[in-house]
C-alpha cells in the first residue's frame, strides 16, 4: 500500500499528473524512482534516529485533510484512493509513515552546524556578484484605457490635466484610487519596485529618466494611456551586508541542513 501511495505522490511530483496517465516510459521512471524511495525510507525508519518519533494527530489530521482538498468532490478522491491500490485506512497509514519520514530528516537537519554572522559575511565577500542590484524605480501610475481614436483625445486631456494636480505622493495616490483603470488602483497605483525589462518598452525609457518625485508625460503602452510617478530611485551597486546578512543566514542554513541530511542517509546506505 505505501508502494501504491508513493507512485500516487511522486507522479505529481515527477511529471505533474496522475499515475494512470502517465506514458508507458513515463510509468517505467516512475517505477524505478518509487523502489528507490521505498529502499530509503525503509532505512530511515529502521534507524536509531526514527526510534522515539510520534507523528502527532493533529498533524496527520491536517495532512490528510490537505490530499482530500487536492479533489473536487468525495467521489473523485475516493476513486483515485481506488485506481491506486488505497482506502482511507491505507492512506492514513502511509502518510503516517511519511510524516515520520519528515520528522527524522528534521531531527537530522537540526543537527547541523549553526551558521553565524562571520559564516554569512564570509560568503557575501566571496560571491560579490550575488549581490549587485542593478538600477531600479518605485514606481507609481495612473492607466486610462481608451476604445477609439475620440476616447484617446479625451483621455489624453484627462490625464494632461491631473499632471498638474498630483504634484505629491498623497494627491497621486488619491488620483489612481479614483481615476485608474489598472488593478493596481486599489494599492494606489503603486507598481512597487521595477528593473530594466519589466516594463512595456514604451514606458521604460521615460520612467528611468524620472527623478525621484516627478511626473512623467502622458505615455502610451499597448494597453492605453499612463503617467508614471517616480517615488524612489534605487542605484544599481552592491547590496550592503547588513540589508542581506539575514537572508545569508537563511539560505546557509537551508543548505547545511540539506547538506546534513544527504550525508547522513549516504553513510545510511553505506552501512
Amino acid at each position: 500500500m505505501q508502494h501504491g501511495y508513493l507512485e500516487l505522490k511522486l507522479s505529481w511530483e515527477l511529471f505533474k499528473k496522475a499515475p494512470e496517465t502517465l506514458s508507458e516510459p513515463e510509468r517505467n521512471r516512475l517505477g524505478e524512482v518509487a523502489a528507490k524511495q521505498n529502499g530509503i525510507e525503509q532505512r530511515i525508519l529502521a534507524s536509531p534516529q526514527a526510534a522515539n518519533v510520534i507523528v502527532p494527530e493533529a498533524t496527520l489530521a491536517t495532512r490528510l485533510g490537505e490530499v482530500r482538498q487536492r479533489y473536487a468532490s468525495e467521489d473523485d478522491y475516493l476513486q483515485d484512493l481506488e485506481r491506486n491500490g488505497l482506502n482511507a485506512a491505507t492512506l492514513g497509514d502511509a502518510v503516517e509513515r511519511d510524516l515520520r519520514v519528515e520528522a527524522v530528516l528534521e531531527k537530522v537537519a537540526a543537527g547541523a552546524a549553526t551558521v553565524s554572522a562571520v559564516d554569512a559575511e564570509i560568503y557575501y565577500r566571496l560571491h560579490p556578484e550575488a549581490f549587485d542590484r542593478p538600477e531600479a524605480r518605485r514606481l507609481s501610475h495612473i492607466l486610462i484605457t481608451f476604445d477609439n481614436p475620440q476616447q484617446k483625445v479625451k483621455v489624453l486631456k484627462q490625464l494632461e490635466a491631473l499632471r498638474s494636480t498630483v504634484e505629491n505622493t498623497h494627491k497621486f495616490a488619491e488620483a489612481a484610487l479614483r481615476h485608474s483603470q489598472c488593478p493596481t488602483a486599489m494599492e494606489k497605483g503603486l507598481l512597487g519596485v521595477v528593473k530594466r525589462g519589466q516594463l512595456y518598452k514604451e514606458l521604460e525609457p521615460a520612467a528611468f529618466a524620472l527623478d525621484a518625485g516627478e511626473v512623467s508625460a502622458v505615455l502610451e503602452s499597448p494597453i492605453g494611456l499612463h503617467i508614471l510617478r517616480c517615488d524612489e530611485i534605487l542605484p544599481s551597486g552592491l547590496l550592503p551586508f547588513a540589508e542581506v546578512r539575514e537572508k545569508i543566514i537563511e539560505r546557509l542554513t537551508e543548505k547545511r541542513r540539506r547538506e546534513a541530511q544527504r550525508e547522513w542517509i549516504r553513510q545510511l546506505l553505506a552501512r
